[in-house]
């Protein structure tokens, strides 16, 4: 089928790849967008980034002594639903700094402390992205002594938008938008998450429902045209890259215009698209669907997964290379150490890690850690050129050839250091 700008949805809406998704948007999609109306912009309040939410760990701290205590898990939960009806009832988009945490002392060459704006990727959901993350970094600004504000993104365009722009300092990112911030944003790595499986990463996955004739792989493959995609952004390693690298594209099918419709969503999204019968099939990967099943086991019962890919590396979180070494290492030390703690203390962090996507810990880790995305992105710029059409054979031995001198200058600038 021919492509249009407007034919794919996110959450229900017509959406480009390069543009922000809509915020408040019905969770409803139609089986097909028939008009060419560019969808309007999102409206935002006073001082409101159009990408994203920026939020103070202060609005987080008159619950943070719950989770210390036991029972830790139920109240966690308890502060979760505190954010959420903060969020839904329209609080104020800038929120203001307590006292304590405004009045924080200056660096030894008396340049006051800025906040540290940390970027969270919108993974399950953007609201329970914000909430998870809330607690973790609230620890981060006490270990600091210095203020950290979280900038919850609405799409992964949104957030590697944000990094060109220097409004974020620090960030966790999946291998492709981690690549890109180090080899061209000037940011580098610092830490590796770890989950308790002990697996070195998780795979991306295909989901079909459980019952009736759009079930199997084999019935995919016989008639794609007729499917209706549900998938995630383009810089989603899980959510489009590596299912097009490694399953679509070897059996000569483009994710972008061979589907019916499709659906752009977040891996919460999308997965609920089909579990109600609003796509045939969806992206994902492993660690969110085991997320999704136990947020929505109702819905998690009527899909089932049939492919799934190799091993994915686990995401990374980068930070700005011009802040200074002191600064970088006590943001790795926290985060290495984080939840390995003994007593209650490490009981309440290891809490708020099994909250966070079910994460162990994290590990150091260093621009070497994207290698393995590094190459993950070179095959599938391979793949896309072979697959293309072309004026003539040169011209895509051209195209090959700028790619494997873009490869070669990514690997230089993560083994530099």
């Amino acid at each position: 089928m021919s492509e249009s700008p407007d034919r794919h949805l996110v959450d229900g809406q017509p959406h480009r790849d390069d543009e922000t998704p809509l915020r408040g948007c019905t969770a409803s999609a139609v089986a097909r967008v028939r008009s060419t109306r560019t969808a309007p912009a999102p409206k935002t309040h006073r001082n409101e980034p159009v990408c994203g939410r920026i939020i103070t760990m202060a609005a987080c701290k008159s619950t943070e002594p719950a989770i210390r205590d036991k029972g830790m898990l139920p109240l966690l939960h308890a502060r979760r639903q505190w954010l959420r009806a903060m969020a839904l009832t329209g609080s104020a988009f800038w929120l203001a700094l307590d006292p304590i945490s405004a009045q924080v002392p200056e660096d030894p060459d008396h340049a006051p402390r800025s906040a540290l704006r940390f970027g969270v990727l919108p993974i399950g959901g953007t609201l329970d992205s914000r909430n998870d993350w809330a607690p973790l970094l609230a620890d981060l600004e006490r270990a600091l002594g210095r203020p950290v504000t979280m900038f919850s993104a609405n799409s992964y365009g949104a957030l590697a938008r944000a990094i060109e722009r220097d409004e974020v300092d620090i960030a966790f990112l999946s291998g492709e938008m981690a690549l890109e911030a180090v080899t061209q944003r000037g940011m580098r790595v610092v830490a590796q998450v770890t989950r308790h499986d002990g697996l070195p990463g998780y795979r991306a996955i295909l989901l079909v429902r459980t019952e009736g004739p759009r079930s199997t792989l084999q019935a995919l493959l016989a008639d794609p045209d007729s499917w209706r995609l549900a998938r995630g952004e383009k810089r989603s390693l899980s959510g489009f890259i590596v299912p097009q690298l490694e399953f679509f594209l070897p059996h000569h099918i483009q994710m972008e215009t061979r589907f019916a419709s499709e659906i752009v969503g977040t891996h919460q999204r999308i997965a609920l698209a089909v579990a109600n019968g609003e796509a045939d099939v969806a992206t994902s990967n492993t660690a969110d669907f085991e997320r999704f099943t136990l947020q929505f086991p109702q819905e998690a019962a009527r899909l089932r997964i049939i492919w799934s890919s190799d091993l994915i590396p686990h995401g990374q979180i980068v930070m700005r290379r011009t802040f200074n070494p002191a600064l970088r290492h006590a943001v790795q030390n926290f985060l290495t150490g984080y939840g390995r703690a003994p007593g209650l203390q490490g009981d309440g962090q290891r809490a708020v890690l099994k909250a966070l996507h079910d994460l162990a810990g994290f590990i150091t880790a260093d621009n070497r850690s994207l290698l393995p995305a590094a190459s993950i992105s070179h095959k599938y710029a391979r793949q896309q050129a072979l697959e293309a059409q072309w004026i003539n054979e040169e011209a895509r031995q051209a195209r090959l050839k700028r790619i494997d001198a873009e490869y070669a200058s990514q690997v230089r600038i993560l083994t530099a250091d």
